[in-house]
Protein backbone atom coordinates (compact mmCIF):
# COMPACT_ATOMS: atom_id res chain seq x y z
CA UNK A 1 0.00 0.00 0.00
CA UNK A 2 2.71 2.63 -1.10
CA UNK A 3 2.45 5.92 -3.24
CA UNK A 4 3.61 9.12 -2.99
CA UNK A 5 0.74 10.21 -0.18
CA UNK A 6 1.07 8.98 3.22
CA UNK A 7 -0.39 5.69 3.85
CA UNK A 8 -3.45 6.55 6.74
CA UNK A 9 -5.89 3.71 7.65
CA UNK A 10 -9.09 4.59 9.38
CA UNK A 11 -11.00 1.45 11.63
CA UNK A 12 -14.51 2.20 10.33
CA UNK A 13 -16.21 1.56 13.27
CA UNK A 14 -16.69 1.20 17.35
CA UNK A 15 -18.07 -1.78 19.58
CA UNK A 16 -21.29 0.23 20.65
CA UNK A 17 -22.67 1.56 17.24
CA UNK A 18 -26.57 1.48 17.35
CA UNK A 19 -27.81 -1.60 15.89
CA UNK A 20 -29.53 0.51 12.95
CA UNK A 21 -28.10 -0.93 9.75
CA UNK A 22 -26.72 2.18 8.91
CA UNK A 23 -23.09 1.85 8.82
CA UNK A 24 -22.39 0.73 5.35
CA UNK A 25 -24.64 4.13 4.34
CA UNK A 26 -22.88 6.22 6.31
CA UNK A 27 -19.39 5.02 4.74
CA UNK A 28 -21.16 5.99 0.67
CA UNK A 29 -21.65 9.47 2.27
CA UNK A 30 -18.07 10.22 4.05
CA UNK A 31 -16.36 8.22 0.94
CA UNK A 32 -15.16 11.38 -0.64
CA UNK A 33 -14.77 13.37 2.75
CA UNK A 34 -12.47 10.83 4.11
CA UNK A 35 -10.43 11.20 1.13
CA UNK A 36 -10.15 14.42 1.19
CA UNK A 37 -8.73 14.44 4.33
CA UNK A 38 -6.12 12.28 4.01
CA UNK A 39 -7.47 8.73 4.67
CA UNK A 40 -6.00 6.33 2.25
CA UNK A 41 -7.70 3.16 3.38
CA UNK A 42 -10.34 1.85 5.65
CA UNK A 43 -10.97 -1.11 7.88
CA UNK A 44 -14.39 -2.44 7.33
CA UNK A 45 -16.45 -4.58 10.49
CA UNK A 46 -17.19 -8.18 9.85
CA UNK A 47 -19.75 -8.02 7.11
CA UNK A 48 -20.84 -11.80 7.51
CA UNK A 49 -23.82 -13.25 10.13
CA UNK A 50 -23.17 -13.38 13.02
CA UNK A 51 -24.88 -15.60 16.33
CA UNK A 52 -26.61 -12.22 17.91
CA UNK A 53 -27.79 -10.94 14.34
CA UNK A 54 -28.31 -7.33 13.66
CA UNK A 55 -27.11 -7.14 17.64
CA UNK A 56 -24.11 -8.58 17.36
CA UNK A 57 -20.41 -6.57 16.85
CA UNK A 58 -19.51 -9.68 14.20
CA UNK A 59 -17.19 -11.71 16.09
CA UNK A 60 -19.43 -14.62 17.17
CA UNK A 61 -19.34 -15.31 13.51
CA UNK A 62 -22.02 -17.60 12.06
CA UNK A 63 -22.26 -18.37 8.57
CA UNK A 64 -19.36 -15.84 6.38
CA UNK A 65 -21.51 -16.42 3.21
CA UNK A 66 -24.35 -14.02 4.72
CA UNK A 67 -23.34 -10.57 4.07
CA UNK A 68 -26.81 -9.11 4.88
CA UNK A 69 -28.26 -11.35 2.80
CA UNK A 70 -30.19 -13.97 3.94
CA UNK A 71 -33.31 -14.02 6.67
CA UNK A 72 -30.73 -15.89 9.58
CA UNK A 73 -30.48 -14.87 12.79
CA UNK A 74 -33.83 -13.45 12.48
CA UNK A 75 -32.69 -10.79 10.77
CA UNK A 76 -31.40 -10.14 7.20
CA UNK A 77 -29.54 -7.36 7.31
CA UNK A 78 -26.09 -7.53 9.98
CA UNK A 79 -25.49 -4.57 12.38
CA UNK A 80 -24.26 -2.91 10.09
CA UNK A 81 -26.88 -3.05 6.80
CA UNK A 82 -27.23 -5.30 3.95
CA UNK A 83 -25.07 -7.17 1.09
CA UNK A 84 -26.03 -4.61 -1.26
CA UNK A 85 -25.32 -1.56 1.10
CA UNK A 86 -21.78 -3.32 1.69
CA UNK A 87 -21.25 -3.98 -1.89
CA UNK A 88 -21.74 -0.10 -2.76
CA UNK A 89 -19.66 1.41 0.51
CA UNK A 90 -16.97 -0.80 -0.88
CA UNK A 91 -17.21 0.65 -4.38
CA UNK A 92 -17.35 4.33 -3.03
CA UNK A 93 -14.24 4.30 -1.05
CA UNK A 94 -12.66 2.38 -3.78
CA UNK A 95 -13.76 4.93 -6.35
CA UNK A 96 -12.41 7.75 -3.81
CA UNK A 97 -9.32 5.69 -4.46
CA UNK A 98 -9.65 4.28 -0.72
CA UNK A 99 -8.50 0.68 -0.27
CA UNK A 100 -10.22 -1.78 2.11
CA UNK A 101 -9.55 -3.63 4.55
CA UNK A 102 -12.14 -6.48 5.64
CA UNK A 103 -12.23 -8.24 8.97
CA UNK A 104 -11.65 -11.50 9.23
CA UNK A 105 -12.45 -14.44 11.94
CA UNK A 106 -11.34 -17.49 11.61
CA UNK A 107 -10.94 -18.59 15.13
CA UNK A 108 -14.38 -19.47 16.17
CA UNK A 109 -17.86 -19.59 15.10
CA UNK A 110 -20.53 -19.35 17.27
CA UNK A 111 -24.86 -19.94 17.33
CA UNK A 112 -24.94 -23.27 15.68
CA UNK A 113 -28.31 -24.91 14.51
CA UNK A 114 -28.30 -28.08 16.08
CA UNK A 115 -26.66 -29.92 19.11
CA UNK A 116 -24.25 -33.12 18.72
CA UNK A 117 -23.15 -35.63 20.92
CA UNK A 118 -19.54 -35.69 21.36
CA UNK A 119 -16.93 -37.43 24.10
CA UNK A 120 -14.46 -34.57 25.56
CA UNK A 121 -12.46 -34.20 28.04
CA UNK A 122 -11.84 -31.15 30.65
CA UNK A 123 -8.56 -28.98 30.29
CA UNK A 124 -7.57 -26.40 32.90
CA UNK A 125 -8.80 -23.28 31.72
CA UNK A 126 -5.56 -21.57 33.38
CA UNK A 127 -3.38 -24.44 31.39
CA UNK A 128 -4.97 -25.88 28.54
CA UNK A 129 -1.86 -28.91 28.66
CA UNK A 130 -3.44 -30.53 31.28
CA UNK A 131 -6.78 -32.45 30.86
CA UNK A 132 -8.32 -32.90 34.66
CA UNK A 133 -11.32 -35.01 33.58
CA UNK A 134 -11.89 -38.44 32.34
CA UNK A 135 -13.74 -38.56 28.95
CA UNK A 136 -17.16 -38.11 28.65
CA UNK A 137 -20.18 -37.60 26.36
CA UNK A 138 -21.08 -33.84 26.22
CA UNK A 139 -23.88 -31.93 24.62
CA UNK A 140 -22.47 -29.30 21.97
CA UNK A 141 -23.65 -26.71 19.61
CA UNK A 142 -21.69 -27.77 16.69
CA UNK A 143 -23.68 -28.72 13.92
CA UNK A 144 -24.04 -25.35 11.29
CA UNK A 145 -26.41 -26.18 8.70
CA UNK A 146 -27.74 -22.78 7.43
CA UNK A 147 -31.21 -23.36 6.75
CA UNK A 148 -32.14 -19.90 5.72
CA UNK A 149 -28.97 -20.12 2.91
CA UNK A 150 -30.28 -23.51 1.54
CA UNK A 151 -26.62 -24.29 0.37
CA UNK A 152 -26.51 -20.82 -1.48
CA UNK A 153 -22.65 -20.49 -2.85
CA UNK A 154 -21.29 -23.39 -0.41
CA UNK A 155 -23.31 -26.72 0.77
CA UNK A 156 -20.73 -27.19 3.36
CA UNK A 157 -22.09 -28.61 6.84
CA UNK A 158 -19.88 -27.53 9.80
CA UNK A 159 -20.26 -30.44 12.68
CA UNK A 160 -18.18 -31.53 15.63
CA UNK A 161 -15.08 -32.65 13.71
CA UNK A 162 -14.42 -29.70 12.43
CA UNK A 163 -13.48 -28.05 15.71
CA UNK A 164 -11.15 -28.31 18.57
CA UNK A 165 -13.70 -28.27 21.34
CA UNK A 166 -16.33 -25.84 22.48
CA UNK A 167 -16.81 -24.12 26.58
CA UNK A 168 -20.69 -25.45 26.90
CA UNK A 169 -22.34 -28.26 27.63
CA UNK A 170 -25.95 -28.08 26.86
CA UNK A 171 -26.66 -31.69 28.65
CA UNK A 172 -24.82 -30.57 32.01
CA UNK A 173 -25.82 -26.77 31.67
CA UNK A 174 -22.33 -26.13 32.23
CA UNK A 175 -19.19 -24.13 31.25
CA UNK A 176 -15.72 -25.73 31.05
CA UNK A 177 -13.19 -25.78 28.45
CA UNK A 178 -13.73 -29.04 26.55
CA UNK A 179 -11.63 -30.79 24.40
CA UNK A 180 -12.85 -33.27 21.97
CA UNK A 181 -11.56 -36.51 22.68
CA UNK A 182 -8.73 -37.30 20.02
CA UNK A 183 -8.15 -33.45 19.30
CA UNK A 184 -5.16 -32.20 20.28
CA UNK A 185 -4.61 -27.86 20.23
CA UNK A 186 -3.14 -26.91 17.96
CA UNK A 187 1.13 -25.72 18.50
CA UNK A 188 2.50 -22.36 16.70
CA UNK A 189 -0.03 -20.33 19.40
CA UNK A 190 0.52 -18.10 22.52
CA UNK A 191 1.77 -20.01 25.45
CA UNK A 192 -0.53 -18.03 27.93
CA UNK A 193 -2.71 -20.67 29.60
CA UNK A 194 -0.54 -22.97 28.81
CA UNK A 195 -2.09 -22.98 25.26
CA UNK A 196 -4.25 -20.18 24.04
CA UNK A 197 -5.62 -21.65 20.86
CA UNK A 198 -9.01 -21.96 22.27
CA UNK A 199 -10.68 -18.52 23.19
CA UNK A 200 -14.47 -18.74 22.29
CA UNK A 201 -17.29 -20.89 21.43
CA UNK A 202 -16.21 -23.57 18.75
CA UNK A 203 -12.84 -23.45 18.17
CA UNK A 204 -12.41 -24.31 14.39
CA UNK A 205 -9.45 -27.07 13.68
CA UNK A 206 -7.45 -25.35 11.27
CA UNK A 207 -5.86 -29.17 11.30
CA UNK A 208 -8.35 -30.20 9.58
CA UNK A 209 -8.06 -30.34 5.45
CA UNK A 210 -11.84 -30.30 4.73
CA UNK A 211 -12.29 -27.00 6.89
CA UNK A 212 -9.09 -25.54 5.17
CA UNK A 213 -9.98 -25.95 1.90
CA UNK A 214 -13.51 -24.49 2.95
CA UNK A 215 -12.11 -21.48 3.90
CA UNK A 216 -9.67 -20.93 1.06
CA UNK A 217 -12.72 -21.65 -1.49
CA UNK A 218 -14.78 -19.00 1.13
CA UNK A 219 -12.16 -16.49 0.57
CA UNK A 220 -12.01 -16.65 -3.14
CA UNK A 221 -15.40 -16.32 -3.14
CA UNK A 222 -15.03 -13.51 -1.01
CA UNK A 223 -12.72 -11.64 -2.79
CA UNK A 224 -14.26 -12.31 -6.34
CA UNK A 225 -17.62 -11.00 -4.47
CA UNK A 226 -16.59 -7.66 -2.74
CA UNK A 227 -13.15 -6.93 -4.53
CA UNK A 228 -11.55 -5.90 -1.11
CA UNK A 229 -7.84 -5.18 -1.10
CA UNK A 230 -6.87 -6.83 2.05
CA UNK A 231 -7.67 -8.06 5.56
CA UNK A 232 -7.54 -7.32 8.82
CA UNK A 233 -6.72 -10.90 10.94
CA UNK A 234 -8.94 -11.41 13.61
CA UNK A 235 -7.30 -12.86 17.07
CA UNK A 236 -3.77 -14.18 15.43
CA UNK A 237 -2.06 -15.30 18.43
CA UNK A 238 -4.46 -17.91 18.69
CA UNK A 239 -4.27 -19.63 15.55
CA UNK A 240 -1.22 -21.90 14.09
CA UNK A 241 1.00 -19.63 12.42
CA UNK A 242 1.73 -22.19 9.48
CA UNK A 243 -1.89 -21.92 8.34
CA UNK A 244 -1.87 -18.05 7.75
CA UNK A 245 1.58 -18.44 6.07
CA UNK A 246 -0.39 -21.29 3.90
CA UNK A 247 -3.41 -19.22 3.86
CA UNK A 248 -2.47 -15.53 3.03
CA UNK A 249 0.23 -17.45 0.17
CA UNK A 250 -2.54 -18.98 -1.45
CA UNK A 251 -4.88 -16.13 -2.14
CA UNK A 252 -1.70 -13.82 -3.45
CA UNK A 253 -0.90 -16.23 -6.18
CA UNK A 254 -4.65 -17.32 -6.99
CA UNK A 255 -5.66 -13.98 -7.25
CA UNK A 256 -2.62 -12.07 -8.39
CA UNK A 257 -2.97 -9.31 -5.79
CA UNK A 258 -1.48 -7.67 -2.83
CA UNK A 259 -3.63 -8.42 -0.38
CA UNK A 260 -2.74 -6.56 2.54
CA UNK A 261 -3.14 -7.97 6.01
CA UNK A 262 -2.91 -7.07 9.51
CA UNK A 263 -3.03 -9.00 12.29
CA UNK A 264 -4.25 -8.80 15.66
CA UNK A 265 -1.73 -10.56 18.09
CA UNK A 266 -2.83 -8.90 21.46
CA UNK A 267 0.53 -8.89 23.25
CA UNK A 268 2.40 -6.58 24.89
CA UNK A 269 5.15 -9.21 24.19
CA UNK A 270 7.16 -7.54 21.33
CA UNK A 271 9.24 -11.02 21.19
CA UNK A 272 5.84 -12.18 20.78
CA UNK A 273 5.19 -10.48 18.18
CA UNK A 274 8.86 -10.46 16.10
CA UNK A 275 8.27 -14.65 17.53
CA UNK A 276 4.96 -14.44 15.23
CA UNK A 277 5.91 -12.68 11.99
CA UNK A 278 8.84 -14.90 11.53
CA UNK A 279 7.07 -17.83 11.75
CA UNK A 280 4.73 -16.76 9.53
CA UNK A 281 7.87 -15.65 6.91
CA UNK A 282 6.08 -12.25 7.41
CA UNK A 283 3.20 -12.27 5.48
CA UNK A 284 1.33 -9.74 7.32
CA UNK A 285 1.80 -7.05 9.77
CA UNK A 286 0.68 -6.84 13.15
CA UNK A 287 -0.71 -3.61 15.02
CA UNK A 288 1.49 -2.79 17.32
CA UNK A 289 0.13 -3.08 20.88
CA UNK A 290 3.40 -2.57 23.01
CA UNK A 291 3.20 0.55 21.62
CA UNK A 292 -0.55 1.47 22.23
CA UNK A 293 0.24 0.12 25.93
CA UNK A 294 3.45 2.37 26.10
CA UNK A 295 0.93 5.14 25.36
CA UNK A 296 -1.39 4.33 27.63
CA UNK A 297 0.78 4.60 30.33
CA UNK A 298 1.95 7.82 29.31
CA UNK A 299 -1.23 9.21 29.42
CA UNK A 300 -2.12 8.48 33.10
CA UNK A 301 1.44 9.12 34.92
CA UNK A 302 0.42 12.55 35.98
CA UNK A 303 2.95 13.96 33.58
CA UNK A 304 6.16 11.74 34.81
CA UNK A 305 6.33 9.48 32.05
CA UNK A 306 9.27 9.92 30.05
CA UNK A 307 8.46 10.72 26.94
CA UNK A 308 12.61 10.16 25.72
CA UNK A 309 10.91 5.94 25.94
CA UNK A 310 7.98 5.97 24.53
CA UNK A 311 8.97 3.68 21.59
CA UNK A 312 10.88 1.96 23.65
CA UNK A 313 10.10 -2.12 23.02
CA UNK A 314 7.80 -1.87 19.96
CA UNK A 315 7.20 -3.01 17.15
CA UNK A 316 7.34 0.22 15.20
CA UNK A 317 10.91 0.66 16.44
CA UNK A 318 11.97 -3.17 15.85
CA UNK A 319 10.07 -3.98 13.07
CA UNK A 320 8.70 -0.82 11.63
CA UNK A 321 8.00 -2.23 7.86
CA UNK A 322 5.32 -4.52 9.81
CA UNK A 323 3.77 -2.18 12.52
CA UNK A 324 0.25 -0.79 12.10
CA UNK A 325 -0.45 1.69 14.70
CA UNK A 326 -2.70 3.09 16.85
CA UNK A 327 -4.12 4.45 19.92
CA UNK A 328 -7.12 2.95 20.71
CA UNK A 329 -9.43 0.08 19.21
CA UNK A 330 -12.74 -1.64 19.94
CA UNK A 331 -11.76 -3.55 21.74
CA UNK A 332 -10.21 -0.73 24.52
CA UNK A 333 -13.00 1.24 24.62
CA UNK A 334 -14.48 1.17 28.46
CA UNK A 335 -16.21 -1.31 29.10
CA UNK A 336 -14.56 -3.61 26.85
CA UNK A 337 -12.16 -6.68 27.84
CA UNK A 338 -8.97 -5.20 26.94
CA UNK A 339 -10.11 -1.60 28.26
CA UNK A 340 -6.68 0.57 28.08
CA UNK A 341 -8.83 3.33 26.78
CA UNK A 342 -6.44 6.69 26.49
CA UNK A 343 -7.77 9.66 27.91
CA UNK A 344 -8.77 11.99 25.59
CA UNK A 345 -6.11 15.04 26.92
CA UNK A 346 -3.59 12.69 25.19
CA UNK A 347 -4.64 11.42 22.19
CA UNK A 348 -3.79 14.78 20.30
CA UNK A 349 0.22 13.86 21.87
CA UNK A 350 -0.58 10.04 20.84
CA UNK A 351 -1.78 10.67 17.23
CA UNK A 352 1.10 12.71 16.27
CA UNK A 353 3.66 10.00 17.19
CA UNK A 354 1.87 7.69 15.09
CA UNK A 355 0.66 10.42 11.95
CA UNK A 356 3.80 12.59 11.68
CA UNK A 357 6.62 10.06 12.05
CA UNK A 358 7.99 8.30 8.90
CA UNK A 359 7.53 4.92 10.52
CA UNK A 360 4.80 2.67 10.73
CA UNK A 361 1.38 2.38 9.21
CA UNK A 362 -1.24 4.41 11.26
CA UNK A 363 -4.99 3.80 11.95
CA UNK A 364 -6.92 6.00 13.11
CA UNK A 365 -10.18 4.82 15.24
CA UNK A 366 -13.91 5.72 14.63
CA UNK A 367 -14.68 6.14 18.37
CA UNK A 368 -11.94 8.69 18.39
CA UNK A 369 -12.98 10.57 15.44
CA UNK A 370 -16.54 10.54 15.78
CA UNK A 371 -17.31 9.80 19.53
CA UNK A 372 -18.79 7.02 21.26
CA UNK A 373 -22.55 7.65 22.32
CA UNK A 374 -22.81 4.80 24.26
CA UNK A 375 -19.90 6.43 26.69
CA UNK A 376 -20.88 10.11 26.02
CA UNK A 377 -17.11 10.61 24.92
CA UNK A 378 -17.38 13.62 22.65
CA UNK A 379 -15.82 13.30 18.69
CA UNK A 380 -12.56 14.77 18.08
CA UNK A 381 -12.61 15.45 14.79
CA UNK A 382 -11.70 18.81 15.35
CA UNK A 383 -8.46 17.83 16.78
CA UNK A 384 -8.02 14.82 14.78
CA UNK A 385 -8.77 16.15 11.36
CA UNK A 386 -5.57 18.64 10.97
CA UNK A 387 -2.80 15.49 12.21
CA UNK A 388 -4.72 13.50 9.61
CA UNK A 389 -4.07 16.75 7.13
CA UNK A 390 -0.49 17.26 8.20
CA UNK A 391 0.52 13.75 7.40
CA UNK A 392 -1.02 13.91 3.87
CA UNK A 393 0.96 17.06 3.10
CA UNK A 394 3.67 18.14 5.03
CA UNK A 395 5.14 14.90 7.15
CA UNK A 396 7.90 13.99 4.31
CA UNK A 397 11.49 14.60 4.07
CA UNK A 398 14.48 13.04 6.39
CA UNK A 399 13.55 13.26 10.22
CA UNK A 400 15.45 14.26 12.91
CA UNK A 401 14.70 13.44 16.96
CA UNK A 402 15.12 15.96 19.38
CA UNK A 403 14.54 13.39 22.53
CA UNK A 404 16.51 15.33 24.57
CA UNK A 405 13.92 15.92 27.46
CA UNK A 406 11.77 13.94 30.05
CA UNK A 407 9.01 15.96 28.97
CA UNK A 408 9.21 17.85 26.22
CA UNK A 409 10.14 16.13 22.84
CA UNK A 410 10.11 16.87 18.91
CA UNK A 411 11.32 15.82 15.51
CA UNK A 412 11.70 17.41 12.19
CA UNK A 413 10.46 16.15 9.30
CA UNK A 414 12.91 18.34 6.32
CA UNK A 415 10.74 18.08 3.29
CA UNK A 416 10.89 17.19 0.06
CA UNK A 417 10.47 18.42 -3.62
CA UNK A 418 8.21 16.28 -4.49
CA UNK A 419 5.36 17.85 -2.24
CA UNK A 420 4.82 21.42 -2.33
CA UNK A 421 5.40 22.66 1.08
CA UNK A 422 6.20 19.58 2.92
CA UNK A 423 8.30 19.18 5.98
CA UNK A 424 7.36 20.51 9.86
CA UNK A 425 8.36 20.30 13.18
CA UNK A 426 6.46 18.54 15.91
CA UNK A 427 6.95 19.27 19.38
CA UNK A 428 4.95 18.31 22.85
CA UNK A 429 4.90 17.78 26.20
CA UNK A 430 3.11 15.85 28.71
CA UNK A 431 4.08 17.80 31.54
CA UNK A 432 4.92 21.86 31.63
CA UNK A 433 4.97 23.89 28.15
CA UNK A 434 8.56 24.52 26.85
CA UNK A 435 10.14 25.73 23.98
CA UNK A 436 13.25 24.07 22.05
CA UNK A 437 16.17 25.27 20.11
CA UNK A 438 15.49 23.52 16.54
CA UNK A 439 17.31 23.24 12.92
CA UNK A 440 15.04 22.35 10.57
CA UNK A 441 17.74 21.99 7.67
CA UNK A 442 17.96 23.41 4.45
CA UNK A 443 14.51 23.09 2.86
CA UNK A 444 12.84 24.51 5.30
CA UNK A 445 15.05 27.55 6.18
CA UNK A 446 14.72 31.29 6.05
CA UNK A 447 10.61 30.95 6.61
CA UNK A 448 7.99 31.72 8.53
CA UNK A 449 6.37 29.07 10.74
CA UNK A 450 3.04 28.53 12.54
CA UNK A 451 1.36 26.23 14.52
CA UNK A 452 -1.21 24.34 12.20
CA UNK A 453 -3.20 23.31 15.28
CA UNK A 454 -4.04 26.19 16.47
CA UNK A 455 -2.83 25.61 20.03
CA UNK A 456 0.36 28.51 19.89
CA UNK A 457 -0.75 31.82 18.47
CA UNK A 458 2.20 33.46 17.71
CA UNK A 459 4.89 32.61 14.93
CA UNK A 460 8.37 31.29 14.19
CA UNK A 461 11.12 32.90 12.16
CA UNK A 462 13.81 30.34 11.08
CA UNK A 463 17.00 31.94 10.01
CA UNK A 464 18.81 31.48 6.96
CA UNK A 465 20.95 28.58 8.87
CA UNK A 466 17.59 26.48 9.81
CA UNK A 467 17.67 27.82 13.34
CA UNK A 468 14.90 28.63 15.26
CA UNK A 469 13.18 28.30 18.67
CA UNK A 470 9.65 26.01 18.57
CA UNK A 471 7.15 26.23 21.43
CA UNK A 472 4.36 23.86 22.96
CA UNK A 473 2.05 24.04 25.92
CA UNK A 474 1.43 22.25 28.69
CA UNK A 475 0.06 18.97 28.04
CA UNK A 476 -0.01 19.67 24.52
CA UNK A 477 1.07 19.52 20.78
CA UNK A 478 1.96 21.76 18.12
CA UNK A 479 2.91 21.04 14.33
CA UNK A 480 4.94 24.00 12.88
CA UNK A 481 4.45 24.43 8.95
CA UNK A 482 5.51 27.40 6.83
CA UNK A 483 3.24 30.10 6.82
CA UNK A 484 3.44 30.37 2.99
CA UNK A 485 1.46 27.15 2.67
CA UNK A 486 -1.32 26.87 0.61
CA UNK A 487 -3.60 23.95 2.85
CA UNK A 488 -6.09 24.58 4.95
CA UNK A 489 -6.79 23.13 7.96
Amino acid sequence: MKNSINQTMMQYFEWYLKPDATLWNKVITNASYLESIGITSVWLPPAYKAAGGIYDTGYGVYDLYDLGEFNQKETIPTKYGTKEEYLNAIKALKGNSIKVLADIVFNQKMGADETEDVLAVEDDPHNRNTTISEPKLITAWTKYTFPGRENKYSDFIWNWTHFHGVDWDEKEKKNAIYKFYGKTWDKQVDSENGNYDYLMGCDVDLNNVDVVNELKKWAIWYLTTTHVDGFRLDAVKHIRADFYLDFLTYLREEKSQELFAVGEYWSSNLESLLNYLDQTKNVMSLFDVPLHNNLFNAANSNGNYDMRTIFNNTLVKSRPENAVTFIDNHDTEPGQPLESFIPQWFKPLGYSLILLRKDGYPCVFYGDYYGIEEKNLPAMSDQLEPLIKARKYFAYGDQQDYFDDPHIIAWVREGDYEHQNSGLVVIMSNNNGGSKHINVGNHLKDSIFYDYTGNVKETVYVDAYGNGIFYCNSGSVSIWVRKDTIYEK
